[in-house]
């Protein structure tokens, strides 16, 4: 008897798996919102240079000619945003967005910036001038809130497998709430950064955890419901953020609303109760009989769970726990030629997935649309573009979804480039179709990386792989700085990468329906048995094309 016959004894998904899931997922609604939260917070407004004081306007209006002769205008006739003329040019007079007012000298805005506050009062972007010279700064933000989540997944990774996943949890809840409550305070930019760093340090540890702890107490047969409902989760989140974002406009408000649920969460986390399969794989029966008699106790299994006991935990749980003994490193999926190819191919698909996920997801302005609109309508997508992953990846299989996704993601966002700008609509349309396949992309790689590596390295290929994805999620809102240089470019790179991902597609394995490898050894032995499978069939073939002809 197994981990998974032993749950299934204590009433299988009975009240005490669906109250701990439900609990543990209501806090993901906003860790999804908080992964976007800078597409609003900080969102770049209409801007132009201030006049110098000397100018004595009696507003900063663009109604006014007396301000139009500050600012020069670009060869399609729009107000420049980071420079002004030394001089106003009263004599020149412009009808209507046409003209190139290029005669007179120009300088940078060196009496600060004005901003059109009438869809966002107040961002990081104009509290802080994040504009013309300063324009990466923005970006630099979000970059380290993504390495948060990198060394996140790391650190509360390992320690998870020291200390358990519900005092991680308990932790990641009060980390994230302190962090997030006092980045809406923050009194500078620098400040600010450093406070999104350790918020995406907690909400990493968070979701890890969360995923384990529910996957853990949940039998075999209905984990990927579990699976499924957390992408659901994710994908409510967004919706949740497009409508705070637009009752919250402010962004020092978004940012509290959006943190202090988290101080809820943090109390009510101390009655989960801690995962009784990684009591077992510490070797502490007492703690794994108690948390299993809790279970039975709270589903109507008192009976049951009396049944239990340290010596019949001992006999049914031996396999596992001598499964449990065999350690790999990281260095092993390196190390081992079989494990390295899978390695190898993996990693790219995690960080092609987030690279171009985060390309698309962060920078809803570039879309020319009302971006509380294109908020929703990325949220809706991944409604059915997951359910028909889901569809796929049952009846056809894992290569062809994960190959697919990709591959349609990368060429919606190449054609992108070549729509003209003014044509919201449709870049809009292309992008949803984008963002929807790199949806059912990360569906299918959670599923597919579980099922390639064998059970003694299952979590540490998982992890890596994750972190592989955050390493794309960190080089992704800095790409946008190549846009500088040529402003199609970060759409090249953001197209190119998941197409390369769906090349490297090819050379994994099918697992549709196949038996979840245990050891390296057994890994070993499967891949053998199919090379040489494949020679046999390869000798077969001419032999019946001679036969055929008559020799």
């Amino acid at each position: 008897m197994t981990f998974n016959d032993i749950l299934l004894q204590v009433g299988g998904v009975g009240r005490f798996q669906w109250l701990q899931v439900t609990l543990v997922l209501i806090p993901l609604l906003l860790m999804a919102s908080h992964n976007t939260l800078q597409n609003f917070t900080a969102a770049i407004p209409r801007h132009h240079c201030r006049p110098p004081p000397s100018a004595n306007l009696s507003g900063d209006s663009l109604e006014t000619e007396e301000l139009w002769a500050w600012l020069p205008r670009n060869e399609q006739g729009k107000l420049e945003s980071c420079r002004r003329f030394t001089t106003p040019q009263r004599g020149v007079h412009w009808s209507n967005d046409t003209g190139f007012n290029g005669t007179g000298a120009t300088e940078a805005c060196m009496d600060g910036w004005t901003y059109d506050h009438s869809t966002f009062p107040a961002t990081i972007v104009t509290e802080w001038d994040l504009v013309c010279g300063h324009r990466t700064l923005r970006q630099l933000g979000q970059s380290l809130y993504m390495l948060g989540v990198l060394f996140g997944a790391s650190v509360f990774g390992n320690l998870a497998d020291r200390l358990g996943r519900r005092k991680i949890l308990i932790w990641t809840y009060l980390q994230a709430a302190v962090a997030g409550t006092g980045c809406a305070f923050s009194p500078n930019f620098s400040t600010y950064c450093i406070l999104r760093f350790l918020i995406g340090f907690a909400l990493s540890g968070m979701a890890l955890n969360c995923i384990t702890l529910n996957v853990e107490w949940m039998p075999i047969h209905t984990r990927a419901t579990v699976g499924t409902l957390i992408g659901y989760t994710y994908s409510i989140g967004q919706f949740i953020l497009a409508g705070c974002a637009y009752a919250v406009p402010h962004w020092r408000w978004l940012q509290f609303l959006t943190s202090v649920p988290f101080f809820i969460f943090f109390l009510y986390s101390w009655i989960f109760i801690e995962s009784a399969r990684w009591y077992a794989s510490t070797g502490r029966l007492d703690l794994t009989l108690r948390a299993l008699q809790k279970v039975a106790w709270i589903n109507g299994k008192q009976d049951e769970g009396k049944k239990l006991s340290i010596e019949v935990l001992q006999t049914k749980l031996h396999k596992e726990m001598t499964l449990g003994k065999s350690r790999y490193s990281p260095l092993d999926l390196v190390r081992l030629p079989l494990l390295r190819g899978l390695f190898c191919c993996l990693s790219l698909i995690w960080f092609a997935t987030s690279f171009a996920y985060y390309g698309l997801v962060m920078d809803l302005q570039y879309f020319g649309t009302n971006i509380y609109l294109t908020q929703v309508i990325f949220g809706a997508v991944d409604l059915p573009a997951k359910l028909i992953g889901f569809l796929v990846i049952n009846y056809i299989g894992r290569r062809p979804a994960q190959m697919i996704s990709l591959l349609l993601s990368g060429i919606s966002i190449l054609v992108n480039t070549l729509v003209p700008k003014d044509w919201g609509i449709i870049r809009t349309s292309l992008a949803v179709l984008g963002k929807g396949c790199l949806a059912s992309s990360f569906n299918c790689v959670f599923l597919y990386t579980g099922e390639l590596y064998p059970t003694v390295i299952r979590q540490t290929g998982l992890g890596m792989g994750s972190m592989m994805a955050r390493v794309g999620s960190i080089i992704s809102p800095l790409v946008n700085m190549s846009g500088e240089l040529y402003p199609a470019l970060p759409s090249l790179i953001y197209g190119a990468v998941p197409i390369v991902g769906a090349a490297v597609t090819f050379f994994l394995p099918e697992t549709l329906n196949m038996p979840l490898p245990e050891s390296v050894e057994e890994l070993k032995t499967r891949s053998q048995r199919k090379k040489k499978q494949k020679e046999e069939e390869e000798q077969t073939i001419p032999l019946q094309t001679m036969r055929k002809d008559g020799i």
